[in-house]
C-alpha cells in the first residue's frame, strides 16, 4: 500500500502561545518529525508555516529583524513559510491576521497537491470550516494542538486530534529571565 500523502498546515501563534503556556521552547525539528511519522505510512508532501511579523516602523524594527532571523532559520530548514505583515494593536501587540491566508492556502494547496491527510497545527476554533470543506473533498483532517487550548468546533470537525502536550513535555524548558 502506498504511503499517505501529508500535508501540514501551522499557526505559527498559536503553536508558539501554547508550548509557551507549557513553559516550554518550541523546537520545530522535532513537531516536523513527530507530525510527519504519527503513522510510518505517511510521506510529508509540505509543511507550511503562516507566521505575523511586526510592523514594518521603526518601533518595531528589532522584533522584526529577529522573526526575520526565525523565520530565515525556518526556510533553511525546509519548511514553506508564509509571512505577512501585522498592524499595531497597541504600544507592545501587533495583529496579522494570517488566518485568512492559511484556509485560502489549504483548500488551493490539497486540490493541487492532493494530500491524503490534511494536519492542521492549531487550537484556533476559526479553522473549524476549513476542516469541515476539506472532510467533504475527502480528505483526512488531523487537528495538533494542546488538547486544553482546542476549540469546541475544530475538536468537532476533525478525523482526529493530537494532543501535542506530551510532545511539548519533551521540549526544552523555557528560560527564566
Amino acid at each position: 500500500m502506498p504511503a499517505s500523502r501529508v500535508l501540514i498546515f501551522v499557526d505559527e501563534s498559536n503553536v508558539v502561545s501554547s508550548a509557551r503556556a507549557s513553559n516550554r521552547k518550541l523546537d520545530w525539528l522535532k513537531l516536523r518529525e513527530f507530525l510527519e511519522k504519527a503513522d510510518h505510512s505517511r510521506r510529508l508532501v509540505e509543511m507550511v508555516i503562516y507566521a505575523g511579523l511586526p510592523p514594518a516602523m521603526t518601533e518595531w524594527q528589532s522584533e522584526r529583524e529577529r522573526k526575520m532571523k526565525f523565520l530565515h532559520w525556518l526556510r533553511s530548514n525546509g519548511f514553506l513559510v508564509v509571512a505577512k505583515d501585522g498592524s499595531p494593536t497597541d504600544e507592545k501587540h501587533y495583529k496579522a491576521n494570517i488566518d485568512v491566508l492559511m484556509a485560502i492556502d489549504a483548500v488551493e494547496l490539497s486540490v493541487e497537491m492532493k494530500p491524503d491527510v490534511v494536519v492542521l497545527v492549531t487550537g484556533d476554533a476559526d479553522f473549524a470550516h476549513l476542516a469541515l470543506q476539506l472532510r467533504r473533498r475527502g480528505i483526512r483532517i488531523e487537528v495538533a494542538a494542546a488538547a486544553h487550548t482546542l476549540g469546541g468546533d475544530l475538536r468537532g470537525a476533525a478525523n482526529e486530534v493530537i494532543d501535542l502536550l506530551p510532545l511539548f513535555e519533551s521540549f526544552e524548558l523555557m528560560k527564566v529571565a
